[in-house]
């Protein structure tokens, strides 16, 4: 099922089946990549309750050992409709019989989508639902928007900006992409702004963090950027499909990273994950906002 909110200027389409974001039209022109299964069939998946992947895809909880696919259940779950009017739509997972095999614990996941003028802004709340025991879990976005979208660009013609200079610290990450903890100064000279091209992405994904919080994608060519704010995400990623000419861009707010190679997690001391205690609320999210300059 695909549920639509809209407003003046942006026109907000999200699945129920992961709530994934399907369709983000600004002034008529479509943002969201369209999941060509040329390069990568998504569009922008919601992680939860992990991050990247595990390796072997096993972690352990109280002895027992347990399977998670990459990214976590939540992108492959179906969702329920919640709330939904003009400008505002929450879709709603819990836990069941299908997830318990993955991930044993009773939890509610609301994925709430709000629009104000031209800023969507996501909101994930997580509810540990049990009357004992922490909910243990990570969360983030993969949002993928086209590059180029204005017409008679080029990939190239395009930067991703952060909101102030900073000695930005780059997540290493073995070949098979896990965590190797060796991290290191993404560029000796410090980042604000990434010229893009498609030989970034040759290695995989770059992830970064001890960066600002504010990122926009833009291009001198366009008068329309995209401006990202995450609050509350300690990483922010860039990808596309290695070695490739794809003709987009994921941002990625996250909690945490992948598990480190060789290393199969207790998910107790899996590192950077949200202890959430009984029947208590999480909540953290990102912005997107369409910015056109005159």
């Amino acid at each position: 099922m695909i549920y639509n909110i809209k407003n003046d200027v942006l026109s907000v389409s999200v699945s129920s089946l992961g709530a994934e974001l399907w369709s983000i039209n600004y002034c008529g022109k479509e943002m969201l990549w369209q999941g060509d299964k040329k390069y990568w069939g998504g569009r922008a998946p919601i992680m939860f309750p992990i991050c990247g992947r595990l390796f072997e895809g096993k972690y352990t909880y109280h002895g027992k050992e347990y399977t998670m696919p990459n990214h976590g259940i939540a992108r492959s779950s179906e969702f329920s409709l919640k709330e939904i009017c003009d400008e505002k739509l929450v879709l709603t997972l819990k836990s069941n019989e299908k997830t318990r095999e993955h991930y044993p614990f009773d939890f509610t996941f609301d994925a709430c989508f709000s629009l104000e003028g031209s800023k969507l802004s996501v909101e994930y709340i997580v509810t540990n639902d049990q009357n004992e025991g922490k909910l243990i879990f990570a969360l983030g976005g993969h949002p993928a928007f086209n590059v180029p979208y204005e017409d008679g660009t080029a990939f190239e013609d395009y930067y991703v900006e952060f909101s102030d200079f900073c000695p930005a610290k780059r997540v290493d990450f073995s070949p098979a992409c896990f965590c190797t903890y060796e991290d290191k100064l993404y560029r000796s000279e410090g980042t604000r702004k990434i010229d893009l091209s498609h030989s970034l992405f040759d290695d995989d994904a770059i992830f970064l963090y001890d960066v600002a919080k504010e990122i926009t994608l833009g291009s001198d060519k366009s008068p329309i950027s995209v401006n990202m704010k995450y609050e509350g995400m300690k990483y922010i990623g860039l990808w596309h499909a290695p070695k490739t000419d794809a003709p987009y861009i994921c941002i990625e707010p996250w909690l945490s990273i992948p598990a480190g190679q060789g290393v199969i997690d207790d998910l107790e001391t899996k590192k950077e994950m949200v202890h959430l205690a009984p029947l208590s609320t999480y909540k953290n999210g990102y912005t997107v906002e369409f910015i056109e300059r005159s």
